[in-house]
């Protein structure tokens, strides 16, 4: 499963990608406009710092304007990934951008039957909001689940991209549940690294390699 950062702010992908794990970086609206920057040029930054897929989405909701947008966005770098909302609007334009061979990530989907949908639109990905679905007292991984099984069985190509995850514990069921791709926020990569024994540990060999350093020395 490879894991991509979900955010705007060029110090947090650069902070992510020195660990040599990051695969990739998701924007939306909402993460770029906190950022207060022009968009195409915080695009070009992004896609320049990070070797993976690029999502950066569009904010029109009638199909030429989407495609309008997509095609100015994918000109900036050629691992930007055209983000369109599963809206019938949408899935023209994935379906078009497809034809044309610019890459899509479908969002906001919130069922099995809507990602079924973005796979026969020809989406690169398809991204299934977890964290949302909890939210209004379902579950998000067993819609996760459900989605990868379809996907298996029909031979679907699109990637299973699972998105507003809250914590280590989501990443890691998502990885069970075979999702490709999991985006995080930069404090839920922080979260998987630390524990509370792996801090222990770290100081317990310390303290014993300065106690061995002193018995040398005498």
């Amino acid at each position: 499963m490879k894991l991509f950062l979900d955010t705007a702010n060029l110090d947090e992908i650069t902070e992510i990608n020195r660990w040599g794990v990051l695969d990739g970086v998701t924007t939306n609206p909402t993460l770029a406009g906190k950022e207060g920057k022009d968009f195409a040029a915080m695009i070009k930054d992004i896609c320049a710092e990070v070797d993976g897929d690029v999502s950066a989405e569009v904010v029109s909701t009638d199909t030429d304007g989407m495609l309008e947008e997509a095609n100015k966005l994918a000109a900036i770098a050629d691992n930007v990934v055209i983000k369109l909302p599963l809206i019938p609007a949408g899935l023209a334009a994935c379906s078009q951008l497809s034809r044309d061979g610019i890459r899509t990530n479908v969002t906001l989907c919130f069922s099995a039957p809507q990602a079924i949908l973005a796979a026969r639109a020809g989406a690169t990905y398809v991204s299934p909001f977890l964290g949302r679905v909890d939210d209004i007292a379902n579950d998000g991984i067993a819609l996760l689940s459900e989605i990868c099984e379809i996907f298996r069985v029909q031979g679907y190509a699109t990637e299973v991209l699972a998105a507003s995850l809250r914590g280590p514990q989501h990443v890691a069921q998502a990885a069970v549940a075979g999702a490709d791709v999991a985006t995080l926020p930069t404090k839920v990569f922080h979260q998987m690294v630390s524990h509370p024994l792996t801090d222990a540990g770290l100081e317990r060999f310390l303290a014993d390699w300065d106690a061995y350093q002193q018995q040398l020395r005498g």
